[in-house]
């Protein structure tokens, strides 16, 4: 145990966050696969490696340290690993922007290394983040999504989905972004809402209403309800579709709505879901409106090779030289846009991959994990029932896993390798068999590439050692923490594909976190300029006052709004636990003797406070409510140990009597749980006090277990503490210094029996007397009181001797009351309320001032 000389006046956060990270080791986390231990295994969310940790990884990585932690100390063989989600999209923009090409300027496994190359050294600099910030992450188990050994599996899983029938190839209608020009699945569509135009036209004869007259030469039908009776006359007819002069049917459907628009629907492949539905049910031709750059095909002509808003201009154009755009009305309009660079999405039909969304076997699965918070399974379950088409995981990109097939160039076979060559890349390598089905030699490999969530949604395997084949011994994992803004992808996506791989459920729970959001209130962004950097917030701070904010920040699943306020109020604490520490390190010091029993009440009462804020702080923890744990241990620290025990002992601490061994071993018990408790939520902290307090590291110590507690002890102490502070106020109330004597206090305890040992008394500079009877108490008068208000306007320049009058009266004639007094040889007659009698309490004839707590008395004897 150090001296408390050692301990600088000051806390030095830099300085100690230093140190520890330079003590502690990686293997200090690791997780042993053959430890006999109950295993809790974190399947912790990859990050994009950007190559910064914003604030709400912060947020996200802190709740994941607090429970790895937690439970090491709770006896858990923990796997705390660190993954690395690599591909996608905005990887190959910013190759594209740094070197100034398109990723159609390269060979593709050339660009695809510059991708790598990039992705490698911002997965460095964020290593050397998550290092900083002293998270307790198992680096033996780390996976990086973009590395053979990962994608291998990636792939492998592609294969038996695809064995099983989970996984097909189809043409079939798929939201596309025309920018990153590539299929996206719905999860990745993000809306805004937007005002456009409802334009009314004559549609050979027919008024329509569209807001897409763009696509009018991708029309195919117009739909009319079968109760219309408007457009009787069209049934089984056909109209000739203006601009373009072809003609299209008209069909009947109940879903089309009479009062939007006209009541007539011009069926377009496709402007929105509706359209892909009713092209579906009535087996409607496909027309091609729209290719992958989001410009006008052929069948558009004569605006072929126009963007779409450029079209649709020339289009109304047209049709008001034409005569037939009638109106146009504002409409308000929800858009769906691409989650990566928000341009209004198109629905193409294309030839794509699709993973089969069998909502009912979610839905079940997700019902068996528990979810912290609970109504956030509700979330998912609203997604799940919402689903109508199946998840499509071709995208048209480069940097990703790629799809390994081949296809038959005479046949179209479609061909697969070996689970045990892979991983494959089928744009390079070819099979070295002919077609089974035709003989041919001739091979094409796919050249669309996996969605990256078919990387991330297979890491419960991963961490738990699959081999792309069998379920792993390990499986499935405690526990996933995510942000609840991706549990449609996710959450979801991984409870599909490990039941489709394992017939199982990924997870135990699923812990969900929320976003972070700027001073202001809203989500941080640099055209807001409300962006908190957790280095700013470290380097003004230390990491530790980081931790307190994220886990004080609010109930577990709720948005938090960052506050400035809230991280110098962490610091604020850990100011006043380093005093503490400091006060009760010199007292220790004073005797090194062995613990001894603990005989006073204050000392009983503090431990048994101890032990019911370890109990609350071990049922917040296992229930993931992080603030409610951290606010326990802030509230016992300042309250309860440093505001009441503290002040309490002081008298035993500073003198010599037999009982301060014990307030010392209270202490030492006392601080050697706080340490062991804060250990989660401050590491830095907790190691550089606990060190300081026993000489080992808190990290190697189990999670506290105290004793049972006496709730009279409780009861007992809490009366002490009140009487404590009634007495101080009474000092104050007096013009006395809190340290001047007080004299004689005889406080009455009705029916209570106990012995403080003394602490009341030296605390408030008394000498107390404790009885466990009722004070025998007798109300005299001591003196009389004047109501000026009344006194001054009545009597005016008598008022004084009006007063002396009535002073020179018998008590007891005062007792009775009176109506007039003797001025002179003139009776004064005396209003009522002129005047009151103060009374005052004696005990056995000694006047003393009286102060009650319920039933409790303390009398106070007047000093001479």
């Amino acid at each position: 145990m150090s001296s408390p000389e050692d301990l600088d006046k000051t806390y030095d956060y830099a300085g100690v966050e230093q140190k520890w990270l330079e003590q502690w080791r990686d293997e200090d986390f690791y997780f042993d696969r053959t430890s006999t231990k109950p295993r809790y295994i974190i399947d912790t969310p990859p990050p994009y490696p950007t190559g910064r940790l914003h604030i709400g990884h912060a947020l996200n990585w802190v709740y994941m340290d607090i429970i790895a932690r937690y439970k090491r100390m709770r006896g858990y063989n923990v796997m705390f690993p660190q993954g690395w989600d690599c591909h996608g999209l905005p990887t190959e923009v910013k190759v594209e922007e740094i070197h100034g090409i398109t990723k159609n300027d390269l060979p593709r496994n050339e660009f695809r290394a510059m991708c790598q190359e990039l992705t490698r050294e911002n997965i460095e600099m964020m290593r050397r983040s998550i290092r900083m910030m002293g998270f307790s992450v198992d680096w033996s188990n780390e996976y990086i999504t973009m590395e053979p050994e990962y994608y291998s599996l990636t792939q492998a899983s592609f294969l038996r989905m695809l064995k099983s029938g989970y996984i097909y190839q189809s043409d079939h209608p798929v939201n596309y972004c025309t920018r990153c020009e590539t299929a996206i699945a719905f999860a990745e569509v993000a809306y805004t809402e937007n005002t456009t135009l409802l334009n009314y036209f004559i549609f050979d004869g027919v008024e329509i209403a569209t807001t897409r007259p763009e696509l009018l030469g991708a029309c195919v039908a117009v739909a009319v309800h079968p109760d219309d009776e408007r457009y009787t006359s069209l049934r089984d007819g056909t109209l000739t579709v203006p601009l373009f002069s072809y003609q299209v049917p008209v069909i009947l459907d109940e879903t089309v709505d009479p009062s939007f628009g006209s009541g007539a629907v011009m069926i377009c492949t496709f402007g929105d879901k509706q359209d892909v539905v009713w092209w579906k049910t009535h087996n409607l031709d496909l027309r091609k409106a729209i290719d992958h750059t989001g410009r006008m095909t052929a069948i558009c002509a004569p605006y072929t090779g126009m963007k779409t808003k450029e079209c649709r201009e020339a289009i109304l154009a047209e049709m008001r030289k034409e005569g037939i755009l009638i109106r146009q009305e504002e409409l308000p309009q929800r858009v769906g846009t691409c989650w990566r660079c928000q341009t209004p999405i198109e629905i193409l039909s294309e030839r794509q991959w699709f993973v089969k969304v069998r909502p009912d076997e979610i839905t079940d699965a997700a019902k068996e994990i528990t979810w912290f918070p609970e109504h956030m399974l509700t979330r998912l379950l609203n997604w799940t029932s919402q689903m109508e088409w199946d998840w499509c995981i071709s995208r048209q990109r480069l940097f990703a896993t790629p799809i390994p097939v081949w296809f038959c160039t005479a046949c179209g076979e479609l061909l697969t390798p070996d689970e045990a060559d892979l991983p494959i890349d089928p744009t390079v390598e070819s099979p070295k068999i002919p077609c089974p089905a035709c003989g041919s030699a001739e091979w094409q490999g796919e050249t669309d590439v996996l969605d990256t969530w078919m990387d991330s949604s297979i890491s419960p395997l991963v961490v738990s050692g699959w081999d792309g084949k069998t379920t792993p011994a390990l499986y499935p994992t405690q526990l996933r923490p995510q942000g609840h803004d991706i549990i449609r992808t996710w959450a979801f996506y991984t409870i599909l594909r490990s039941l489709a791989l394992t017939g199982e459920k990924p997870w135990d729970g699923i812990l969900v976190n929320g976003m972070v959001l700027g001073e202001d209130g809203f989500k941080m962004s640099k055209s807001r300029n409300n962006v908190i950097s957790p280095d700013e917030l470290i380097e003004r701070h230390g990491v530790d006052a980081l931790r307190q904010w994220a886990a004080a920040g609010g109930a577990t699943g709720s948005d938090i709004t960052f506050s400035w306020n809230d991280v110098v109020a962490a610091s604020r604490f850990q100011t006043k636990m380093w005093n503490i520490v400091r006060f009760s390190l010199l007292q220790i010091r004073r005797d090194e003797s062995t613990a001894d029993p603990t005989t006073e009440l204050a000392d009983r009462w503090l431990l048994a406070h101890l032990r019911r804020t370890v109990d609350e702080v071990t049922t917040a923890l296992d229930n993931n409510q992080f603030d409610r744990g951290l606010k326990a241990l802030r509230d016992f620290a300042w309250s309860t140990l440093a505001d009441n025990y503290l002040e309490l002992v002081k008298g035993r601490l500073y003198g010599n009597t037999p009982s301060r061994s014990g307030a010392v071993s209270t202490l030492r018990t006392t601080l050697d749980t706080l340490c062991r408790c804060l250990a989660p939520y401050t590491p830095f902290f907790a190691a550089e006090c606990y060190h300081h307090l026993t000489g080992e590291r808190v990290i190697d110590q189990e999670w506290p277990a105290l004793p049972e507690y006496d709730e009279k002890d409780l009861k007992d102490g809490d009366l002490v503490v009140t009487i404590v502070s009634l007495l101080r106020k009474y000092k104050h109330d007096e013009g006395l210094a809190l340290n001047a004597p007080l004299g004689h206090v005889t406080i009455y305890t009705p029916g209570i029996s106990f012995d403080d040992g003394g602490d009341a008394g030296r605390t408030v500079n008394a000498m107390i007397d404790w009885r466990s009877t009722a004070p025998n108490l007798d109300r005299i008068v001591s003196g009389i009181t004047f109501n000026m208000g009344i006194i001054g306007p009545a009597f005016r320049k008598q008022a004084g001797a009006v007063m002396q009058a009535i002073r020179d009266l018998p008590m007891e004639t005062l007792k009775e009351g009176i109506s007039s007094v003797m001025i002179g040889e003139d009776e004064i007659a005396i209003p009522d309320g002129a005047y009151t009698l103060v009374h005052s309490y004696a005990i056995e004839g000694e006047e003393v001032d009286i102060l009650t707590i319920g039933d409790i008395f303390l009398a106070i004897h007047k000093r001479a």
